[in-house]
């Protein structure tokens, strides 16, 4: 009689699964468990630090840690995406990179396939804007920032001149604003390198349908952040939003026509849609669990991250769940693991509890603002703290060393502006990175498991 181990499945590589297998490895012998990462990339990326890619301080490379690096790790990685889970026949439906589809049973589930990008049903929005989401749209974007101010500057159409020097971003949260600072950054020095073009031509415009930006800071921190923003030349537009967006000009919803070849889209982010294949209890889009992170009436079912509601049992009030953040997500994934160790070992389960220690928001140069448990900081310490919390959050020390030298080299070397135009015959729009047609329906999951029923292990059908 064969003995077979018990399979554990963790579909995602961001803070809260690499986290999660990580400490599975730790924890578990061989023998124990056999687990399984899915995930169309083989390296984490630490997404905080996408707008410096953005702006060239830091290289692609340096954000993105290999999962394969170390010898040391025996998950099985299986490079695709997860696009429906079963979960009465307790089977996850793959695509994989190569376009097969193939059923992965498990005995435990961890459900961290974050999010994507939030959209709203806006003339041109998906087919013009840029997204900030993926290591590939930070790098194209940087590209296409450096090619406007090189267009701009071989242009003998004035009009076209100013409408390729205007910029555009949507969205007042941490990937907006650092994004429009660092990019603002970019283009005021690298402005000074084209002596055809006026410096006054070039105009970045951060937009946002709330009435303030980063409310999470407080009114103190997130009115210093405009103020500095201002004073770099960036137009801040609040309570406003885009009503249409074409390939060369942006309608705002106060009436205003941008004449643009940059919408850069970061309004936002809602779970994965591979959560509505479930057919469980949702919360705002997100699954909603306890606050065990366990999907109540599934044993073996986890869910964490962007992509679940965790109760946040540290602010104490009734239905508050944890905000989609990286602290929160590299922190359920270490008591998420521990879960599923219990559960394997028929021991109690624990709650998720973690006071937020703080937020920080780098601006680019020695423009920051932070707030560290509470404490309200701007300028130098305050970028201090912020890249001080990035550096230590990275995964491995490969990757702190090349941050480190990247900072470094940027603060005694400056900017370079040099695109690779690697990605420029890639289409790099919104559309182009979601992929939200790839997910099954209830129905299609069902026929799937169905047809694929009694299968043992992996067996692919082309699609």
């Amino acid at each position: 009689m064969t003995v077979t181990r018990p399979r554990i499945l963790v579909v995602g590589a961001g803070f809260a699964g690499v986290g999660c297998v990580r400490r599975l490895e730790r924890k578990l012998s061989p023998d124990e468990a056999e687990i399984t990462l899915v995930t169309p990339s083989s390296y984490q990326l630490y997404l905080p630090l996408l707008p410096q890619v953005a702006s060239g301080v830091l290289t692609p490379q340096s954000i993105a840690v290999s999962l394969r690096r170390s010898r040391r790790y025996r998950t099985r990685i299986i490079p695709g995406g997860a696009i429906g889970v079963d979960l009465a026949a307790k089977v996850c439906v793959i695509r994989t990179i190569t376009d097969v589809t193939v059923n992965e049973p498990y005995d435990y589930i961890v459900l961290a396939p974050g999010s994507i990008t939030r959209t709203f049903d806006i003339p041109g929005l998906t087919d013009n804007a840029y997204g900030m989401k993926t290591l590939a749209e930070a790098a194209y974007i940087r590209d296409h920032v450096i090619s406007q101010l090189d267009l701009a500057d071989a242009s003998q159409d004035p009009d076209e001149r100013a409408a390729r020097l205007q910029f555009v971003v949507v969205g007042g949260g941490y990937a907006g604003t650092e994004t429009a600072a660092c990019l603002q950054q970019l283009t005021h020095n690298a402005v000074k390198r084209y002596p055809r073009l006026d410096p006054k031509l070039i105009k970045w415009h951060l937009i946002d349908i709330a009435p303030r930006l980063m409310p999470e800071l407080g009114e103190k921190l997130g009115s210093a952040a405009q103020e500095i923003l201002r004073k770099r030349g960036v137009e801040i537009s609040l309570g406003v939003s885009i009503a249409k967006a074409g390939p060369e000009e942006v309608t705002f919803t106060d009436g205003r026509v941008i004449p643009t070849r940059t919408l850069i889209w970061t309004a936002g982010v809602v779970a994965s849609p591979l959560i509505g294949t479930l057919g469980a209890e949702t919360v705002r889009g997100r699954l909603a669990v306890n606050a065990e992170m366990n999907l109540p009436g599934h044993d073996g079912v986890f869910a964490l991250g962007d992509a679940a509601a965790v109760p946040d049992v540290a602010k104490g009030e009734e239905g508050a769940v944890c905000p989609p953040t990286a602290q929160h997500a590299m922190r359920q994934g270490k008591v998420v693991a521990d879960n599923v160790i219990a559960a394997l070992r028929n021991q109690p389960l624990r709650r998720y509890e973690h006071k937020d220690l703080g937020l920080v928001v780098d601006l680019g140069g020695t423009d920051a603002v932070s707030k560290p448990l509470g404490i309200e900081l701007k300028g130098l310490p305050a970028m201090a703290v912020a890249r001080g919390y990035h550096w230590s959050a990275l995964r491995t020390n490969v990757a702190k060393t090349r941050v480190m030298t990247n900072w470094l080299l940027n603060a005694v070397a400056g900017d370079d502006f040099v695109r690779t135009g690697f990605q420029s015959r890639s289409p790099a729009k919104l559309k182009d990175f979601e992929f939200v047609h790839a997910y099954l329906t209830p129905e299609q999951l069902r026929a799937r498991v169905a047809g694929k029923g009694g299968d043992e292990g992996i067996e692919g059908t082309a699609e």
